[in-house]
């Protein structure tokens, strides 16, 4: 059992632009769930929104880097309005029920064969990533020490996708210290007081639903940029994965889904090199491949309950915002 590799391997994830578009979506769900008490099941629509934008604009109307992240970020917000013009007037179980609704009929309209010139049907899209490189000043070459060893593409590509991290977590953290953020809070514990005191509890709703919306799409580009932009990847399961690191790090906390998402793919990318290995080994003789393939997320829930259990406000959770958690 090569353990140097596996644990190389998982410390790789911890600046990876995975870990960081996933971060960058948790903390958009953040403001959804955490702060204004939004049940959006539909994050990973925005993601795939964003970035679809981001290569349709690119390789079908040879757009700059500039107008594609526009164009992702402006459908992000055109689903987060037809999502809550209609739902967020009502209880909150209808917008879960709509998010998660809507979040399937977008990725079945991508997957469609009619709009295959467009969007590459099942097949998804790629080549979209040349506008993104020409922005690199990172002369050519390999840098870095440890497991941290990257070519000057990747390299800039985990400079900006942190960097944007880093920005949305700054302005989520200045507005929820704000009056608006006070006032997000309020609906969330009791949006009946909140509009008794003169607020517009759905002009807030909707901010608050677009905000984490367009974090959702840029975190969608950020994704698709290591890899191709592929309708399969955008699942129900995505939004779920979203929101256990969410509820590890802390459901209404600015740091929680950072730590969160870094935390859930180091120990996805542990289990996954421990279980491959002892595959390997005959280990497991009882299990087939795909088996064990499935095994690694059984060992990353145990453990993610284990946290849960004796952390149940998350790591950076404050356990006067549990009781809205549960």
């Amino acid at each position: 059992m090569d353990w140097l590799q596996i644990i190389s391997n998982a410390a790789q994830e911890i600046i990876s632009p995975t870990t960081a578009a996933y971060a960058l979506a948790a903390l958009g769900l953040a403001i959804h769930f955490g702060f204004t008490g939004l049940l959006n099941f539909g994050q990973a629509g925005f993601m795939m929104l964003g970035a679809y934008g981001f290569a349709i604009a690119t390789l079908s109307f040879d757009a700059p880097i500039w107008a594609a992240i526009l164009t992702g970020v402006l459908a992000s917000v055109v689903f987060g309005l037809i999502l809550g013009i209609p739902t967020l007037r009502l209880r909150a179980d209808y917008l879960a029920i709509v998010t998660i609704a809507a979040a399937e009929i977008v990725r079945l309209l991508f997957t469609t064969n009619t709009f295959e010139p467009i969007t590459g049907s099942a097949n998804g899209l790629q080549g979209y990533k040349n506008g993104f490189a020409a922005t690199n000043p990172i002369p050519e070459g390999t840098y870095g020490f440890g497991p941290w060893v990257y070519n000057e593409y990747d390299w800039w590509l985990r400079i900006v996708g942190w960097s944007v991290v880093i920005i949305a977590a700054i302005i989520t953290w200045r507005l929820i210290k704000s009056p608006w953020g006070r006032v997000i809070k309020g609906i969330r514990e009791d949006e009946d007081a909140v509009r008794a005191l003169g607020k517009n509890v759905y002009y807030y709703k909707m901010q608050s639903l677009v905000l984490g919306g367009v974090f959702g799409s840029l975190a969608g580009m950020i994704f698709i940029l290591p890899r191709a932009v592929v309708p399969s990847n955008y699942q129900t399961s995505l939004t779920f994965f979203i929101y256990a690191i969410l509820l590890l790090g802390g459901a209404a906390t600015v740091l929680g889904p950072i730590v969160g998402s870094i935390i859930f793919w180091v120990l996805l990318s542990f289990f996954s090199g421990f279980i491959a290995r002892a595959v390997e080994a005959d280990w497991l003789p009882f299990m087939t491949n795909v088996q064990a393939g499935q095994l690694r997320f059984i060992l990353v829930g145990i453990a993610i309950m284990a946290i849960v259990i004796y952390r149940p406000q998350g790591i950076f959770g404050n356990k006067k915002e549990l009781a809205f958690v549960k």
